[in-house]
């Protein structure tokens, strides 16, 4: 048995192929509620990296035929010291080294950039819930990382949605909300409003709940957010986008996403939801939330359920989210590896 790995190339279409092809069946096998794997965002992703990261991919082969990938991203403004890894290997080929051997070979990697940590993602089972594979769980466990970060993915099932709930919900918020004025836009946030999105968006690894995970706040300026706009707009997001101004200064207070991709018109996932310290209780979370759902949906009556991570510990988003109608469907933990 021979174990082979080579980058992947942005211009080698083959071998692009071969690792979307490998993503497709391990996202199939695991995570089947998923929406199916997704090959612009996929192949946007290897050729269109988010701006201020650098991306290195690499597939493995067992004795000639494709059967795993690696993806690391190293940020390069910020958490110079870290990088991310996703690190897939095809059901039909798993407890053969694979695995472990892209793993060894994402360490060197990383070692010779002078990376301290690396963080990865494992899916895991709530009780109650779906069945979740344990492997990707006792696959960081053996490679000497730790659980930093536990998370909880949440499904709203917009075909049951409790609209007079939700109208008696925002009338609520909209009480408390005085001096606040509703923003909406699709795709690109306009000019007036960037700056405000960028220092919102720079505030969310400072004001989220990181359990032990090293991260600091990450460097968000205008020339980012756009750079990640052209990024998102690469792997074909449809983004739909509710924020509030406050009247009286004129910042945008809070700010939600939501987005769509070009695989599934009927899958959107819930992105940032960020609310300014200096703006919080004014039921601001929620009303921009409710508010975008109705903006998501005018735009995209296609979405019958949308996903959405929180870490556990955050309390009060997931209330938030529950009283939308989110329901808790499996746990994800954040790994940690010092190297």
């Amino acid at each position: 048995m021979s174990i082979t790995i080579a980058p992947i190339d942005a211009a080698d279409q083959a071998a692009i192929d071969a690792a979307y092809r490998i993503g497709a069946a391990a996202n199939d096998a695991d995570l089947p509620d998923f929406p199916p794997f997704c090959r612009r965002r996929f192949e946007a992703a290897i050729r269109h990296p988010m701006p201020g990261n650098a991306a290195i991919w690499a597939l493995a082969r067992l004795d000639g035929v494709p059967a795993g990938y690696l993806a690391l991203d190293l940020p390069q403004l910020d958490n110079t010291e870290n990088a991310t890894a996703d690190l897939i290997v095809d059901p039909a080929h798993r407890r053969r080294g694979v695995g472990r051997a892209l793993h060894e070979h994402a360490v060197r990697l990383l070692r010779e950039r002078g990376r301290k940590r690396v963080l990865g993602m494992a899916v895991g089972a709530l009780p109650g819930g779906p069945p979740r594979p344990e492997a990707g769980a006792a696959f960081a466990a053996s490679t000497g990382a730790r659980p930093a970060l536990a998370e909880i993915r949440s499904r709203l099932d917009t075909t049951r949605l409790d609209h007079d709930g939700l109208d008696a919900a925002l009338a609520d918020a909209r009480t408390r909300a005085d001096g606040y004025r509703v923003l909406r836009w699709q795709g690109s946030t306009p000019d007036e409003h960037v700056a405000d999105i960028a220092y919102l968006d720079g505030r969310l690894m400072a004001d989220a709940p990181l359990g032990d995970v090293e991260w600091e706040p990450e460097r968000i300026d205008v020339e980012r957010v756009r750079g990640i706009e052209r990024a998102l707009e690469a792997r074909g997001r449809r983004r739909y986008h509710t924020a509030v101004r406050h009247e009286a200064s004129g910042q945008v207070a809070a700010w939600t996403l939501l987005d769509v991709g070009p695989s599934a018109d009927w899958h959107a996932f819930q992105q940032i939801t960020i609310v300014d310290p200096a703006h919080r209780g004014h039921r601001l979370g929620l009303l921009v939330k409710i508010e975008n759902l109705r903006h998501l949906l005018a735009h995209e009556p296609a979405v019958r359920a949308i996903d959405t991570f929180n870490a556990a510990e955050n309390s009060y988003m997931i209330t938030i989210n529950e009283q939308l109608g989110f329901r808790r469907v499996d746990g994800w933990t954040d790994w940690q590896l010092t190297i």
